[in-house]
């Protein structure tokens, strides 16, 4: 086997800041509609509670069903091309939502830029322009980009809609399409094709023990309820504020305030869930945390600076739960699943979105405002209740090694003593891809006797 320097090469830098600005850009066009939606739907012909939470959250659905097939076809047409045709796509429903006047209009627009899903193909042309040994880093920077194109959104949609109104959004977002084409053309460098990154994309052999596979199972409810939640609440959180006595305009600002202050409290969190090994208490503390929240969000509670102290409390745990659940995720998958486990929790992200707009149209059109915030902490209660029974994760981490020799027998060899090594937990050798995954404990990994199996010989 061989081992690579861990460093960036400039290549790789290009093709990260590339990959993870056209990921976040779009991201951000999505999201920018979610804290305006509401309070602007006044001026579209056939608004209604249940069509704006259908608007808010259709783009879950499209998303959902094709991430998959275009990563697929990926494989087979290159990368490039379908990201460049995922953009255009985008480019048409924001288009086609920005010339709406109607909320049929805007629903058609939505749908059609979940269509552009090119999330499969980024991961997968950022594996195959990346080394394994900066691999994990490389994903993470995609993470994060999605966590800041979420907290940017929240403040930019307000003002944006204040200045150009609705339609101005969606402009906005044809222009981050058409320049996430120029990016896509000029900065991020051509990638050799590879064969499919089992860290990365789905492998169908894999899919149903991923989804049978309880712990697993949990984490995909997880976070297709924390995405449920946020998409509803957003059909009456814009409301709340303006019976707070915040002003549409204004509306960013609080968002901003709201969001930084609960990025600052979840770091100590997080640096908790992850040095001293209490994700799991972690976890069900951000979901009780919800729960609190939107409970007290649906009742009188809520009234004056009481609103920005629950609104606080639940986007800290919802971000929160953004950074650890994935990270549980990697934990708990097997050796060389992590893709198709990935991409089982993205289709269930994408689903929950789409759910929760539609049923937080539905409680609000059916029995007011508050019957959101109630009928999502119910759900939450259920949520926190059944990740009661999961089992911590244990501190196991990802490594992807180059084969340098593929001959059976020396990978059979190979097979035995790596299983006698302490701190190997679990181990997948794909020949074809010339690659070998490993699930270890780093906390007690004997890292020289790992070492020197993975050594390429002496020549």
């Amino acid at each position: 086997m061989r081992k690579v320097s861990a460093l960036l090469l400039a290549a790789e830098r290009r093709a990260i800041s590339g990959l993870a600005g056209l990921y976040a850009s779009r991201m951000l066009g999505l999201f920018m509609v979610l804290p305006v939606l509401a309070l602007y739907a006044d001026a579209l012909t056939g608004a209604t509670p249940l069509l704006i939470g259908v608007a808010l959250g259709i783009y879950g659905l499209t998303q959902a069903a094709l991430q998959i097939p275009f990563g697929l076809l990926s494989d087979r047409i290159g990368r490039k091309r379908v990201i460049a045709m995922g953009l255009l796509i985008f480019a048409l429903g924001s288009m086609v939502a920005a010339m709406a006047d109607s909320i049929a209009g805007i629903i058609i627009g939505r749908a059609l830029q979940g269509s552009g899903a090119i999330a499969a193909a980024i991961m997968a042309l950022l594996a195959d322009q990346t080394r394994e040994q900066v691999r994990t880093a490389a994903m993470a920077t995609i993470g994060l980009s999605i966590g800041v194109s979420f907290a940017i959104a929240m403040v930019l949609g307000p003002w944006l809609a204040a200045w150009a109104g609705l339609s101005g959004i969606f402009w906005f977002t044809v222009i981050l399409s058409m320049v996430g084409l120029l990016v896509l053309w000029r900065w991020i460098p051509p990638a050799p094709r590879r064969l499919r990154h089992r860290d990365v994309g789905m492998d169908r052999r894999q899919f149903k023990s991923v989804i049978t596979r309880p712990d697993l199972w949990r984490l995909d409810v997880s976070i297709f309820a924390l995405h449920l939640m946020l998409m509803a609440i957003f059909v009456a959180i814009p409301f709340r504020l303006l019976d707070a006595g915040v002003v549409a305009e204004y509306h960013g600002l609080a968002y901003l305030g709201v969001m930084a202050l609960s990025f600052v409290a979840m770091i100590p969190l997080i640096i908790v869930a992850e040095k001293r090994q209490r994700m799991k208490l972690i976890c069900l503390l951000a979901i009780g945390a919800i729960v609190v929240s939107l409970g007290s969000l649906g009742l009188p509670l809520s009234q004056g600076n009481w609103l920005f102290v629950w609104l606080f409390v639940f986007f800290t745990g919802f971000n929160l739960l953004e950074a650890t659940l994935p990270s549980m995720l990697s934990k708990l998958a097997p050796a060389g699943a992590k893709g198709t486990a990935m991409g089982v929790y993205s289709t269930s992200q994408f689903l929950g979105a789409f759910l929760g707009g539609t049923l937080g149209g539905l409680l609000a059109h059916t029995w007011g405002l508050n019957a959101v915030f109630i009928g999502c902490a119910m759900l939450a209660l259920v949520w926190w209740l059944a990740m009661l029974r999961m089992p911590s994760p244990p501190p196991l981490s990802s490594e992807v090694v180059a084969l340098h020799d593929t001959q059976p027998d020396a990978l059979d060899l190979l097979i035995e003593h790596l299983a006698d090594v302490v701190g190997v937990e679990d181990i997948m050798v794909v020949p074809e891809e010339r690659l070998m995954y490993l699930k270890v404990n780093r906390q007690q990994l004997d890292q020289a006797a790992l070492m020197k199996l993975i050594s390429p010989p002496k020549s």
